[in-house]
């Protein structure tokens, strides 16, 4: 569905309302249909500059009133939780990462059992082999941890230009320093510490495409804060819980803390915006959530580490998506969006058409864990963090 039929269909109200099938919002019939899947790449590996259509308007609110305590406390946490990339972190740190991965192999791996492979192109891998696999897969992973957080970066500015509310504008403002602040750290950390990274995935891509493109700013809400962030927030959280590598783990433990507001940030303003909707705005709501979910889903196959180790993807791949313990990572990182998107009556609104969608996904059982609307305090620096397998 374009976004001009979206936004005609926001306006004529349930009745005259076509939605999207799969293939519409998809481009494929079958969700899993893997060749559909592995046809989406980078066609320039060398791009530096990517621009993307920005349909919005900027709004100026002449009220400065405060009519949302709920995000001033945001915006009060956010003022005392800064942090400085700079002088809060031993950057002189020396990290030995064939050590790092080596002790962090599972985490690395996601989940990944090597045993499951001796029948297949990869079977006469040895350490040396699934060590090197896990290094690119590290960079890979923490490659793609940066670029999300430039897409943050640009739709936190987005929302801050676009959201018609003064509380809302002062927040989104603080979490625009935060990002600038995480594509610092990560970008750092590739450069000095790995040596280099990757591109973007070109799923990823897409989605945070998506997102910038779409004019309405409760849409920049959901798809970033609740979706891409929400995912983030749950994949640092297994990241910090699995490394052992003090430089790292300090540094995703600072970028939860920032991230957990995010989230909830976005929770809070939905919120209230999604219980005046009609049935038909919703469902529109309904299918971004569930197309935001199916992109980040895609992008984990991680297609090009397999390249880049000389394997090509389609001969491995379909044992990796029967590996259960990659199956069961894959899950959990979507621990923190499905109870956010309970909170938001986006599960359960048209014939609970999006519980349905997560039922097929294998993701439901998550729906009673801790929304982030409350949990964010959790993450606060000076709190233990919560662990990934203990959200609920």
């Amino acid at each position: 569905m374009t976004i001009d039929e979206q936004a005609i269909g926001d306006e004529l109200g349930d009745e005259q309302v076509t939605h999207a099938d799969d293939e519409t919002l998809l481009g494929r019939v079958d969700v899993d249909d893997l060749e559909a899947i592995l046809a989406i790449t980078n066609t320039d590996p060398d791009e530096v500059e990517h621009a993307v259509k920005d349909n919005a308007d900027a709004i100026f609110t002449w009220d400065y009133s405060m009519q949302r305590p709920h995000l001033r406390k945001l915006y009060e946490k956010a003022k005392v939780g800064q942090w400085n990339a700079t002088t809060d972190l031993d950057w002189s740190a020396d990290v030995d990462i064939e050590k790092v991965v080596s002790g962090d192999q599972v985490a690395i791996a996601a989940g990944i059992d090597p045993g499951l492979y001796d029948d297949t192109v990869i079977g006469h891998w040895g350490d040396k082999e699934w060590l090197d696999y896990g290094i690119q897969n590290r960079k890979w992973t923490l490659s793609q941890f940066l670029h999300g957080e430039q897409g943050a970066l640009l739709c936190t500015a987005k929302i801050t230009e676009t959201v018609p509310w003064y509380d809302a504008k002062l927040y989104a403002s603080t979490q625009v320093v935060d990002e600038a602040r995480h594509v610092e750290v990560f970008g750092r950390y590739l450069d000095e510490k790995m040596g280099g990274g990757y591109q973007v995935n070109a799923h990823l891509r897409m989605l945070l495409d998506d997102i910038i493109n779409d004019s309405r700013w409760d849409m920049t809400y959901l798809g970033m804060q609740v979706m891409v962030e929400g995912l983030a927030l749950a994949a640092f959280g297994f990241m910090h819980q699995m490394t052992e590598e003090p430089l790292l783990k300090k540094l995703l433990r600072y970028v939860m803390a920032d991230e957990a507001r995010h989230v909830a940030f976005g929770v809070l303003s939905l919120k209230e915006v999604y219980e005046g909707k009609t049935d038909a705005e919703m469902r529109d709501r309904q299918e971004f959530a569930f197309e935001a979910a199916v992109r980040m889903r895609d992008r984990f196959l991680s297609q090009e580490v397999w390249e880049r180790m000389g394997v090509a993807p389609r001969d491995v791949l379909p044992i990796v998506l029967k590996d259960p313990t990659r199956d069961l990572f894959q899950q959990m990182l979507f621990s923190k969006i499905v109870p956010n998107c309970k909170k938001l009556g986006l599960l359960d609104r048209n014939d609970k058409w999006l519980r349905h969608r997560f039922e097929e996904m294998g993701v439901i059982q998550f729906e009673d864990w801790e929304d982030t609307s409350e949990e964010f305090l959790k993450f606060e620096i000076g709190a233990d963090a919560p662990t990934p397998v203990a959200g609920h």
